[in-house]
């Protein structure tokens, strides 16, 4: 028997219109594509010869996509089928296996980012608006974090990545967790104004007269119902964090070579941008995709939790 819509639990009739919104199901049906060929680029370059993505053939170098191998090419540095799905370089690597290596990393970099900001931003704006009223000496807890926050969004973004990533060795950690350090202030702000709006709830205030503790309330009571638009915000955040490590990689203070990611393949292909343009158009186009899938995802999901459609 089918659930009345007035009976559905919130996930359940969020998931409904989910499924009705054709644009992020297109996002999400593409983000699965994309993890699924993370997944396998990442054991397919580490385990196949063929796809070695720092095999040097100088002889096929800037080869055009869809070329044929040179017959003096071991076997073993020959690529699958013999041909060059998407080109090769300025140092004859395929650009296939290297676009197949770039895309775990990529997609690592923005997930773990986006998940370091996350736990700043919930931890700070729970606190902020759980224990807002608290006063530490002539200021408020509430007070102090929100000031800090505004502090730290007065700097430009990227030109504060640029310059603390320029200071430190150049390393998929490093830019992972100056991304994330730096990209917690809206989160901060969603939950903060989400606990500011369930601190007078009942379910709040019988938590209070129970006597639990002020971390369950928060984290058990509080938080699960102030996750709707921190789950919107880090959708959207993953693709901004995945352009910054692009641009941060195109500039030369990303994630160094040998290692690839789509923003240093992007930026080896700068200089051959008419003799060999499929070294930008490759991962210029993989990361528009999944930007793209990440934003349409992100705009379903807020338009899902939007409770002006809930009567949809």
């Amino acid at each position: 028997m089918d659930v009345e819509p007035e009976l559905q639990s919130p996930a359940r009739a969020a998931w409904a219109r989910i499924a009705r919104d054709r644009l992020a199901v297109t996002g999400l049906a593409t983000l699965a594509v994309l993890i699924i060929i993370a997944l396998l680029g990442a054991g397919l370059t580490r385990e196949v010869n063929t796809f070695d993505p720092t095999t040097v053939r100088l002889q096929d170098k800037l080869a055009a996509p869809f070329s044929r191998a040179s017959p003096q090419l071991p076997a073993a540095e020959r690529p699958l089928l013999g041909i060059y799905l998407l080109g090769t370089d300025d140092l004859g690597r395929d650009v296939l296996s290297r676009m197949l290596q770039g895309a775990p990393v990529s997609l690592s970099i923005g997930f773990v980012a986006v998940g370091i900001a996350v736990f700043i931003g919930i931890t700070l704006g729970a606190v902020a608006g759980y224990l807002g009223t608290l006063r530490i000496g002539w200021i408020t807890v509430d007070t102090l974090i929100m000031r800090f926050t505004d502090v730290m969004l007065c700097f430009p973004a990227f030109f504060l990545i640029l310059t603390v990533v320029a200071l430190l060795p150049a390393s998929i950690y490093n830019v992972m967790i100056v991304i994330g350090l730096t990209g917690w202030m809206g989160t901060a702000r969603f939950v903060r104004a989400e606990f500011l709006a369930l601190g007078g709830q009942a379910f709040v205030d019988a938590a209070r007269a129970s006597g639990l503790p002020h971390w369950r309330i928060i984290f058990v009571h509080m938080l699960p119902n102030a996750l709707a638009p921190v789950l919107v915000s880090s959708t959207i955040a993953v693709a901004g964090a995945i352009l910054t490590e692009s641009a941060l990689s195109f500039l030369g203070f990303g994630v160094q070579p040998p290692d690839a990611t789509w923003g240093n393949i992007l930026a080896d292909g700068k200089n051959y941008i008419f003799d060999a343009p499929w070294l930008f158009f490759a991962p210029g186009i993989a990361i528009l995709v999944v930007v793209l899938a990440f934003n349409l995802v992100g705009e379903g999901l807020r338009e899902a939790f939007n409770p002006r459609l809930r009567q949809r």
